[in-house]
């Protein structure tokens, strides 16, 4: 107990109880008495206002063990002092005995309560790989784009850009600033590589820009595919029928490919580059 708590209970100003414990410090060892740390004190007083800077309380407190309460019985020897440590001994008395009593129930309590955590935390996990797998196949397996649908095409490709955690690899023969623009709504820390023509109009100044703000990024130059493909951490893998800097310029269509085989496939080719 707090000793501001105990100085009411025994009817006596604080600055009188403080003083007659510390003229007799030899009967309040550590384990009797403490005083509360800094960060304990701020904590409280964030709890309970005990400061509300109109000249509060400003010294950390001390608190009083069992053993303490009943050594002040000794130190403060008024009726009133006797009678209150005597019901507060009485009331921990109370306390163990009641707890004593319903041991057994507080141990199927607390039984019960860690079953209930690790209900819902199997239920948390159940639910996270549900809403993985609708993240994951949310989109039609098959799109098409028609003549100016620009900002639909540039939303399902950036959305397919972003299901990346790890790394982004993008195969296309004709990648340019604008491609850039759309690579940068990847998440932070994906990893892009970029394999395209020699004749591709991006120059080391543009990836030079683009790893300035969003790295990283890597560029090599192939002429092995004709097709346009992006594979995202290794795993998911979209044919593209046209290049990703002319999402809706012309018709063109996207498919997610459910063969793992293909993938491992084009990124085994690619390590042979």
């Amino acid at each position: 107990m707090m000793d501001s708590d105990l100085a009411k209970l025994y009817k006596v100003e604080i600055k009188v109880f403080n003083q007659a414990v510390n003229r007799n410090l030899n009967c309040f060892p550590a384990n009797f008495r403490f005083q509360l740390t800094m960060y304990e004190f701020d904590a409280l007083r964030s709890q309970i206002a005990t400061s509300n800077g109109k000249g509060g309380r400003r010294y950390r407190p001390y608190m009083f063990t069992e053993q303490g309460i009943a050594m002040l019985s000794g130190v403060l020897r008024s009726d009133v002092a006797i009678q209150m440590s005597i019901r507060i001994m009485n009331t921990f008395v109370e306390m163990r005995r009641f707890i004593s009593s319903n041991a057994l129930l507080f141990e199927k309590v607390s039984s019960m309560e860690l079953k209930q955590l690790e209900y819902q935390k199997n239920i948390d996990e159940k639910f996270d790989k549900v809403f993985q797998y609708i993240e994951n196949h949310a989109e039609l397996e098959q799109k098409i784009f028609f003549d100016g649908q620009i900002y639909d095409a540039f939303s399902l490709v950036t959305s397919i850009i972003q299901k990346a955690k790890k790394e982004i690899v993008l195969i296309d023969g004709y990648v340019d600033v604008d491609t850039l623009n759309i690579l940068a709504k990847k998440n932070t820390d994906t990893y892009v590589k970029i394999y395209t023509y020699a004749s591709a109009p991006l120059s080391d100044k543009d990836v030079y820009n683009f790893n300035a703000q969003y790295p990283t990024l890597a560029v090599y130059k192939t002429q092995v595919f004709h097709d346009r493909f992006i594979i995202l951490d290794g795993k998911m893998a979209y044919h593209i029928g046209a290049s990703i800097k002319d999402t809706g310029k012309k018709g063109f269509g996207i498919s997610l490919m459910r063969d793992q085989e293909i993938v491992i496939v084009i990124l085994i080719r690619l390590i042979t580059i």
